[in-house]
């Protein structure tokens, strides 16, 4: 009989198969398999063949997690892949290495350098929109991934990427990528090393990404100017410690970090605008609001810097896709000492996963969780708990990069709604892909110019479901 004072065991998710343990399911539908444990408890066991991992499904349980963060360290299995093309960067280094190396990119996300990034979003948001022809029938993400791609380069590169890189494949990589890192994380590392197509064409990807980057550090060390930009700010940044006074980032902990900025800065945004544009043409009330504010706060004009502040109605939309739809919606740590975590035993190296997506989905957390209803984010309802919300992670390893990414958000979403109406057209369903970012599939909408409407009460409140 076990003592009432040792720790419980973690329940075991069911359907569990013989060699194979929970992979089928992670496959086929993840989110739903991972939406469906919470009711198992607050941690649940989850087996992919012999591996065994523990995924936290309770918000306190989860800021536990973020924030002890030399307990629950960076590693398994969806890390370690990660590490193959971003290496030991801010998104994946161990603590060990972490505090450094944030003290020192930490200056490039500076509130002082945003008015000049958001300069350059705006003028390659407004460029890539005014290309739009009416009636045309866009792939909505591909067309969001075009913007976020090359507002990066600018912000990181001051003009661009060598032109031998190739503009167009170095998008076609990033994508490789992002769509193989999802599958590679269940895959045997054998399966992984053998030379399948697929195989191929990651390697070749990643091997392409990090000539180029490589190449532009190269430039830049020889040219010794600041260009203004993320890059810049890396190459001048230097330690303040008393052991490593005066000593800057090395190279290879600026390519690991310039990789990392490039592939996280382009699908991540990209997929929360893609998603916020389906969600508005879905919902008619939320549309004319919005359409309302951007009349009133832009009067037909692209959207900057300073309007952020009264684009109120636009950011709680972006804030309540990214709730929906988390553009990163999986991530594992690895305890490096036993731990006790909700009442139960952790023994040191087992994986844990946390999924934003899961918390953000429910019921218990959020009313009508599924339900697109931006107006809960206004001031005066009743929100939810303070750790429910972790789009960006939380504690000292939350993404560096959060309020660059909502704010190239919300300046695209109101300078497409101030000119132009997105319409679903007719095939498949849209879908999210199983990808290490949750973007949608199969969006396509047709645009419309849209006419300036009557001023409408962005404040005005809805609640409608999501109907994904």
């Amino acid at each position: 009989m076990r003592s009432t004072s040792e720790p419980a065991a973690v329940p075991v998710a069911p359907g569990r198969l013989p060699l194979l343990g929970h992979l089928l399911p992670l496959i086929r539908d993840p989110l739903a398999f991972l939406s469906s444990l919470p009711v198992r408890g607050d941690l649940v066991e989850v087996r992919v063949g012999p591996t065994k991992a523990v995924v936290v499904c309770d918000p306190e349980l989860n800021h536990r997690l973020l924030m002890e963060d030399r307990t629950f360290d960076k590693g398994g299995a969806f890390i370690e892949k990660a590490r193959e093309f971003v290496g030991d960067s801010l998104g994946t280094c161990p603590h060990s290495l972490h505090r450094r190396q944030r003290r020192l990119a930490q200056p490039a996300f500076h509130q002082a350098r945003m008015p000049g990034y958001t300069g350059i979003m705006t003028e390659h948001i407004t460029e890539a929109t005014r290309s739009w022809r009416p009636g045309r029938v866009l792939d909505v993400y591909a067309e969001m991934t075009g913007i976020t791609f090359k507002i990066l380069l600018a912000t990181m590169f001051s003009s661009s990427l060598p032109a031998q890189a190739g503009h167009d494949r170095l998008h076609e990589d990033i994508v490789a990528i992002f769509d193989t890192v999802y599958r590679r994380m269940l895959t045997p590392r054998s399966l992984n090393r053998l030379p399948t197509p697929g195989n191929r064409r990651y390697r070749q990807a990643v091997a392409r990404l990090h000539r180029n980057v490589h190449a532009v550090l190269a430039d830049r060390r020889a040219d010794g100017t600041d260009h203004g930009d993320l890059l810049s700010a890396l190459l001048a940044a230097r330690d303040d410690g008393s052991e490593t006074a005066g000593r800057g980032l090395s190279d290879t902990e600026i390519t690991d970090n310039t990789m990392m900025f490039v592939l996280a800065g382009t699908e991540t945004t990209a997929s929360a605008l893609a998603w916020a544009l389906h969600l508005v043409a879905g919902h008619p009330e939320v549309e004319r609001a919005l359409h309302g504010e951007v009349d009133a706060v832009l009067d037909g004009r692209p959207a900057t810097h300073t309007d952020l502040p009264h684009l109120k109605l636009t950011g709680r939309i972006i804030t309540e896709t990214l709730r929906l739809y988390p553009p990163g919606w999986i991530f594992t740590r690895t305890t490096t000492a036993d731990a006790l975590l909700g009442g139960h035993r952790i023994p040191e190296n087992t994986t844990v996963i946390y999924s934003p997506y899961i918390l953000h989905r429910r019921a218990d957390l959020f009313d009508a969780p599924d339900r697109f209803d931006p107006d809960r984010w206004m001031p005066g309802r009743v929100q939810p708990g303070r750790h429910t919300l972790v789009p960006f992670g939380g504690g000292s390893r939350k993404c560096i990069g959060d309020t660059f990414a909502v704010t190239e958000a919300t300046l695209a979403l109101a300078t497409i709604a101030s000119r132009w109406t997105l319409r679903h057209v007719a095939g498949p369903p849209v879908t999210p892909a199983k990808s290490a970012v949750l973007y949608p599939r199969n969006l396509r909408m047709r645009a419309k110019v849209r006419a300036e409407g009557p001023r409408t009460d962005s404040t005005k409140g809805w609640n409608l479901d999501a109907g994904h």
